[in-house]
């Protein structure tokens, strides 16, 4: 397994179901901060529902469609990043990310996000890395904001969530403005 330093005290790590007991303690310790904006954060309430999520991931790594990797911080699960979607063969990807409060206010999400773009622009080729968002999300509008994303638009009322349909935000960076090469040429 690799683990990527993000400072002296905090790792970068594949999350894995092997890791589901972990990855569930987690998430009940960020549940006020994550489970308004994150559904299977809402959905993870015990041991199987937590190894699903993961599993799915997992599934998702198998097929080149999906990775979630874990942010720890002085050996304890504190957040993670993940490309919720990964569509090699178009050239496109959606990168999330998600942290309980121990972890806020150090950069974390910040590194951690910078190494999938960097990983999925250099290493995959990607064009294109999205991050999406509801209008609502404060934090999350400014992490992307942060990582040098541009705000291409709102889908209005796009997925139901607690009964509620939402709004999406579509933030993204292409491959030529976080490589510092200029756009090819329309053609």
């Amino acid at each position: 397994m690799f683990a990527l330093p993000l400072d002296d005290h905090a790792q970068l790590r594949p999350l894995e179901p092997w890791q589901a007991q972990e990855f569930l303690d987690h998430i009940e310790r960020a549940r006020p901060t994550v489970d308004p904006w994150i559904p299977w954060a809402t959905r993870s309430t015990d041991l199987e529902s937590a190894t699903a999520v993961l599993q799915r991931y997992a599934d998702d790594q198998a097929r080149d469609a999906g990775r979630i990797y874990g942010i720890w911080l002085d050996g304890v699960l504190v957040g993670g990043v993940m490309f919720r979607l990964f569509d090699a063969a178009v050239g496109v990807c959606e990168i999330g990310c998600w942290l309980e409060a121990a972890g806020e206010g150090r950069g974390l999400v910040h590194r951690a996000s910078r190494v999938l773009i960097d990983w999925a622009f250099r290493e995959r080729g990607m064009s294109r890395v999205e991050w999406r968002t509801t209008p609502a999300n404060e934090r999350s509008r400014e992490a992307a904001r942060r990582l040098g994303m541009s705000l291409d638009g709102v889908l209005r009322q796009t997925y139901p969530y607690r009964g509620v349909r939402q709004d999406s935000e579509v933030w993204s960076v292409l491959a030529g403005e976080w490589l510092g090469q200029e756009a090819p040429a329309a053609g």
